[in-house]
């Protein structure tokens, strides 16, 4: 990192790309000079009326266009959130190394061979209390407590001061793997005096403290202790380690085998133990093929499909269209999470459709949050003790919450800043200005389509899905635009046309009509014709039914 001299006047831009405002998508960027670094690089995914997208990834065009300047990525943990847009972001950006602990290489290294980028992105494991240069920056990594193992916090030099990010954290004293959350660093980086603290918002809004994992522990195994004569599927995030962690324990304890179901479950657990961060005893894991081979009582089910995903594993045994696993009476399902906002009524769909087949539903204590409560957040600033409070991680609500605990703490309002993704925050000893903003956006990802689908897309997707598509094909006469052939109508996702012949009669009447009055005018161009056949034939639907389905003429000449 380069020192401060009299001569430097630049300021430290933070340029959060996404991240804020919603939960996702978190990205942010660190410019001083001619150096940028970034902090994290996740997806986010997509809203219900996103119809067929599949993952949404940050727009990065700013970077792009100052690529010269970056320096490195530099990534807390490695949930979705935080690493799932690097492989995108990489095939138009890999021009710096991406910085990360250990399982969150691992994790990281898994999605690059999934897009056979491995050999191409350079990858540097960093251990915690290690200090990494980067141009006018100097990055510390420090360990944190969060949902997944060998999460970290960073303190960001730079000649304008120093900005610590929690990332995702919480206080746990008593960690199924690994040490505690490395607060006495956090206190000696906070008597050096810190510029501004970039801390966790989505539990902000809640009181007290964060449960610690082990208590999950507990309840699993009285679980295992009280169900003796049935099987026990267990539905958890796939990324969370400890849990699974906790799960195996029981499970070796009251001699049941673990089968795994659902790929990025399989995926995170196979990186995991191969890294040494999940200990796995011999003979427990079986695959979904030998399930028959014992009897219920010696069987755990670990699967993906706590919030209701529709393709999940767990949803496709509910449903009864999984090909391996079919729902018993008797059968007991734990839900081992908390619906994320949003999904409640998708869980509440899954959670019906396994009743329904005789299931036990368990859901109460067999889930603690990753994220810290309003408690452990004021410890961090009180150890912390930054000049500038910037919430970020989380909806706009969450960011107000953490704000007005650092009033309550004694942070003048002046000193919080509550920014917006694509703001330009300005920052220097006791300055600090919104100077500017940066494109933005989401890129969404279809199939293998990155940014081919837009907002009008999605919008022509939406209008197919609420009212259905109406083609209209006639042939004419290329010479006198004489009507030869038709109209005929195909209607998909309207009306079901065996059903509805009498609309269908009315409506070839309208255009019969219609092709008549512009024939009579002598009306031979395309365009004419095409918007009197789809405006005369809206107008008609939408008196008739009260919708507007998509309506597409197509004219052949002979």
């Amino acid at each position: 990192m380069k020192k401060k001299t009299e001569q430097t006047a630049e300021r430290l831009k933070i340029i959060p790309l996404g991240g804020l405002e919603q939960i996702g998508m978190n990205i942010t960027a660190f410019e001083y000079g001619d150096s940028i670094i970034v902090v994290d690089c996740g997806l986010s995914f997509p809203e219900d009326d996103m119809l067929g997208v599949d993952l949404v990834i940050p727009d990065v065009s700013y970077l792009k266009e100052n690529q010269d300047k970056l320096k490195g990525f530099f990534i807390t943990h490695g949930h979705e959130d935080h690493i799932g847009a690097i492989p995108y972001v990489f095939k138009e950006l890999n021009v710096c190394p991406i910085y990360s602990t250990k399982l969150t290489n691992g994790l990281i290294e898994h999605k690059l061979e999934e897009h056979k980028m491995l050999t191409k992105v350079k990858r540097k494991i960093v251990k915690y209390g290690t200090h990494i240069n980067a141009g006018d920056f100097r990055v510390e990594f420090i360990r944190t407590n969060h949902s997944i193992q060998d999460a970290a916090a960073l303190a960001i030099y730079s000649p304008a001061g120093i900005v610590v990010h929690t990332g995702d954290f919480k206080v746990d004293y008593t960690p199924v793997y690994g040490d505690p959350i490395d607060l006495q660093r956090l206190g000696e980086i906070g008597k050096k005096g810190v510029l501004a603290l970039m801390c966790d918002s989505t539990n902000a809004e809640r009181p007290g403290f964060t449960a610690s994992e082990k208590t999950v522990g507990k309840t699993i195994d009285s679980i295992f202790a009280d169900n003796t004569s049935s099987r026990i599927i267990i539905a958890t995030f796939a990324s969370n380690v400890d849990r699974v962690q906790q799960i195996i324990n029981s499970a070796d304890k009251y001699g049941r085998k673990v089968c795994v179901e659902g790929r990025s479950m399989v995926n995170t657990i196979d990186t995991a133990s191969k890294l040494g961060y999940l200990h796995i005893p011999d003979n427990t894991l079986i695959d979904i093929e030998s399930l028959k081979a014992y009897p219920d009582e010696k069987i755990v089910l670990v699967t993906t499909g706590s919030q209701g995903e529709s393709m999940a594993a767990l949803s496709r045994m509910a449903n009864g269209t999984h090909k391996k696993v079919q729902i018993k009476p008797g059968d007991m399902i734990v839900f081992s999470s908390h619906p994320i906002p949003g999904n409640e009524k998708a869980v509440s769909n899954v959670i019906n459709d396994l009743t329904m087949r005789g299931a036990q539903i368990v859901m109460q204590d067999v889930h603690v949050s990753g994220h810290a409560c309003a408690e452990e957040i004021k410890l961090i600033y009180s150890l912390v003790r930054p000049q500038y409070a910037i919430p970020v991680h989380g909806e706009y609500k969450h960011l107000v919450a953490q704000a007005k605990i650092a009033e309550s703490l004694g942070w003048d309002h002046d000193h919080i800043k509550i920014i917006h993704s694509g703001d330009v925050l300005e920052l220097g000893d006791n300055y600090s200005k919104i100077s500017g903003h940066v494109h933005t956006g989401a890129i969404m990802v279809d199939g293998i389509g990155v940014g081919d689908v837009g907002n009008i897309v999605l919008r022509d997707r939406q209008k197919l899905a609420e009212d259905g598509i109406i083609i209209v094909v006639l042939t004419l006469d290329s010479a006198t635009g004489t009507v030869l052939a038709g109209p005929d109508i195909v209607s998909r996702g309207f009306v079901y046309v065996r059903d509805s012949e009498d609309l269908m009669d009315s409506a070839r009447a309208v255009l019969a009509e219609t092709m008549e009055a512009l024939e009579e005018k002598n009306i031979t161009d395309w365009n004419k014709i095409k918007g009197d056949i789809r405006d005369n034939l809206s107008d008609f639907v939408w008196h008739e039914t009260q919708r507007r389905p998509m309506i597409i003429p197509i004219i052949m000449e002979v």
